[in-house]
């Protein structure tokens, strides 16, 4: 099977059901983000401790979910494709998930700035990423129906990436730097 087509050479592409779009609508946007995201959480598994990583490997197959949720165009559709549902027992994983690394934190008294180490930087930028996703959405939702729940899940993964990094850098030895506004 060749990689490329030509068919989207004119800035058009096809949803899943085969609906064409052009390459800059906003579903073409959210689940694209959806795919940058999955593709830096690759490069975070990468840099992360063997502690962490069943768990990220599990949100990337979320992530593929969610892009072919958005892919499909519609609900219907995505079930018609058999695209694995993303439900609310995801999201209260995901929150599962980050109070267990947030027990083992100290408390945080200051922002904190992104840095100290390979893997604690790349949680961060996957942080942002999955932020943009969730925006991306969220304006998506804006004009056409999104299921809430996979703005709930980016949401909680957002949050989960932030701690993630707090726990990369504690068992990395990288120290926090508080955001100090005045220097």
């Amino acid at each position: 099977m060749k990689i490329y087509t030509r068919t989207g050479d004119k800035g058009q592409t096809s949803l899943l059901g085969g609906v064409r779009v052009p390459k800059d609508h906003l579903r073409i946007e959210a689940y694209g983000t959806i795919d940058e995201l999955n593709s830096h959480l690759g490069l975070l598994i990468d840099w992360s401790t063997e502690r962490h990583r069943p768990l990220l490997k599990g949100v990337q197959h979320i992530l593929f979910s969610i892009g072919s949720r958005l892919a499909a165009g519609s609900e219907e559709e995505a079930d018609r494709f058999q695209v694995p549902p993303v439900t609310d027992e995801l999201v209260a994983a995901l929150e599962a998930a980050m109070d267990a690394m947030d027990k083992e934190l100290p408390e945080m008294r200051n922002f904190i700035l992104p840095g100290g180490h390979p893997a604690v930087s790349q949680a961060h930028i996957c942080r942002t990423v999955c932020r943009r996703a969730e925006r991306r959405c969220v304006s998506l939702a804006a004009h056409e129906a999104v299921p809430d729940v996979l703005i709930r899940y980016l949401n909680r993964l957002s949050d989960l990436l932030f701690v993630l990094a707090r726990s990369l850098g504690q068992e990395l030895g990288a120290p926090e730097v508080p955001w100090r506004p005045r220097g």
